[in-house]
């Protein structure tokens, strides 16, 4: 085995890697990112707010009586809606999407009212469908929302009733500093970054779900790296340790 110093660019010891993370990120986040070697750059491409009206609040109270099941595709649904239920915690059995949504959904609801799990809308879907077939469930959603999963669980015969209970405002800017990659943590923003930018060819992408990347490969033709573990602080670690091998292994 031979083993010889890398050409990667990136591995230049007095080279600081420069990201753009498409979400905002905490004090700590940046900082243990600095001490790395890897400067953040924080700039939002959307924006989020519940819908707060008398008619979302009815909705969810006349979901918060039913013994049904519920599906959350996004943490921004589920902030939505706990607020509007004011610590009233319903019997719904409840699938989510994406680490953070679970997380939000386990901390209000308890873990016991997770019935499932699914790493995109489509698989998230197909969970239902195996694991339940109900006639009918609540999906607590967005203005904007994919088609995969009320497609699929439609064609199955089963009744989507969705609640629309926050929006999303595309905050585009234009991005003139080159990048040697971006954090994308949405298909929304992805959406709303390139609305107004192109990409390098050399710039490394990295999705935090397979939807979020496929958004992405829509729009380019770049290396696109999808987060093992969902969450902030795993996608940076995801970006430490591909622009930090310094060394490659040939045998």
């Amino acid at each position: 085995m031979v083993v010889k110093k890398s050409l990667n660019p990136y591995a230049m010891p007095d080279k600081r890697i420069q990201l753009l993370s498409t979400r905002p990120m905490t004090a700590a986040q940046l900082d243990n990112a600095r001490k790395k070697g890897i400067d953040i750059t924080v700039q939002s491409f959307i924006e989020t707010s519940a819908l707060q009206d008398v008619a979302v609040q009815q909705e969810i109270e006349w979901a918060s009586v039913q013994e049904t099941v519920v599906v959350f595709t996004s943490m921004n649904a589920v902030v939505a809606v706990t607020d509007m239920l004011d610590g009233h915690v319903p019997s719904w059995r409840i699938y989510c999407m994406g680490y953070a949504t679970q997380k939000l959904v386990t901390e209000y609801f308890g873990e016991a009212s997770i019935a499932g799990t699914g790493a995109s809308a489509l698989e998230l879907a197909e969970t239902i469908i195996e694991e339940e077939e109900p006639d009918e469930l609540i999906f607590f959603c967005g203005n904007i929302r994919r088609e995969e999963l009320p497609a699929k669980l439609s064609k199955q015969g089963i009744t989507v009733h969705e609640i629309c209970v926050y929006e999303t405002l595309a905050t585009p800017h234009k991005t003139d500093k080159p990048f040697d990659g971006i954090l994308f943590f949405s298909p929304s923003a992805a959406e709303s970054f390139f609305s107004n930018n192109t990409v390098p060819p050399e710039t490394v992408l990295f999705a935090i779900g397979q939807t979020t990347r496929d958004t992405v490969a829509r729009f380019t033709n770049n290396k696109i790296l999808v987060s093992k573990e969902p969450g902030k602080d795993e996608m940076v670690e995801q970006a430490v340790r591909y622009f930090s091998g310094g060394v490659r292994r040939e045998s």
